[in-house]
């Protein structure tokens, strides 16, 4: 059983009535601490990390406004990375909850909010649901959040980042994203592709510089931003593939043309 998978089970043993249901800290000390982010509703104080079973002490609180992420480099993004590097957090959990205010707030509606507060419309931004990251959906806030934890350069690949509910009145989990299902699938998939870019490799002397130019590797600059692995390692079975096509087809052997004999002029007869 790995941390939250008895992080549900402790869960579902308190909502069930053993107010001391909890995570063993000894057992699960090699995937300790956690660090969380959530939102700022001050309905979540009484329940976190109570409903999921963590020590106080081993739980890092992350929140803003709607546990929002608004990009892979984001000052949200920055504070994970250094709860991890710095504070030791060994896995990530995003955690949204029902009736969120902000899911239920619409530009309009934050613009009369703001204008009340004497906000003036012409100093914001020029697309407020992108700046602010308005949602349609907690489940959907959710989602995009441990996407872009998973693909931001700040954030470890072995780190696994879950994604979860909460109901506001209940306390009860749901778990929406397997943090460590998509670890794992991942490594299995970029195990596979090495393998067979490794074993194409050692016969790159059949087709020369031609091959070469199709296995393109990613070559990322300190400071910029790089692409989802999902699509770096499509993009290598797509450079595996073309080896093994070059390889498995060598180029045609166009056959000689015969020698051309010169031309003997005709004489006529004589007559």
């Amino acid at each position: 059983m790995r941390l939250f998978e008895a992080v549900l089970d402790a869960n579902q043993r308190k909502i069930a009535g053993d107010k001391n249901a909890s995570v063993p800290a000894a057992e699960f000390g090699l995937a300790l601490p956690v660090a969380a982010l959530t939102c700022i509703d001050a309905r979540l104080n009484h329940l976190l990390p109570e409903m999921l079973g963590i020590p106080e002490e081993q739980f890092i609180w992350l929140r803003n406004a709607g546990n929002i992420i608004t990009g892979p480099l984001s000052s949200t993004m920055r504070s994970l990375a250094l709860a991890c590097a710095l504070k030791g957090a060994k896995e990530i959990a995003i955690i949204g909850h029902s009736d969120c205010l902000v899911g239920k707030a619409t530009a309009m509606k934050l613009l009369d909010g703001l204008a009340t507060l004497g906000v003036d419309r012409n100093r914001l931004p020029a697309n407020l649901v992108e700046y602010f990251g308005l949602f349609a959906t907690e489940r959907q806030n959710v989602m995009r959040g441990v996407d872009l934890v998973r693909t931001s350069p700040l954030i470890g690949p072995k780190v696994p980042v879950h994604g979860l509910l909460i109901d506001i009145q209940s306390g009860r989990l749901e778990w929406i994203v397997n943090g460590y299902q998509g670890l794992d699938s991942v490594a299995s998939k970029s195990g596979q592709v090495f393998r067979t870019a490794e074993s194409a490799l050692d016969a790159f002397g059949q087709i020369g510089s031609l091959a070469a130019g199709e296995l393109q590797f990613p070559q990322t600059k300190i400071g910029e931003l790089t692409k989802a692995a999902q699509d770096w390692l499509h993009k290598a079975e797509q450079g595996a593939g073309a080896i093994e096509e070059k390889i498995g087809q060598p180029p045609a052997i166009k056959p000689a043309e015969p020698p051309r004999l010169p031309k003997v002029p005709v004489r006529g007869r004589p007559k």
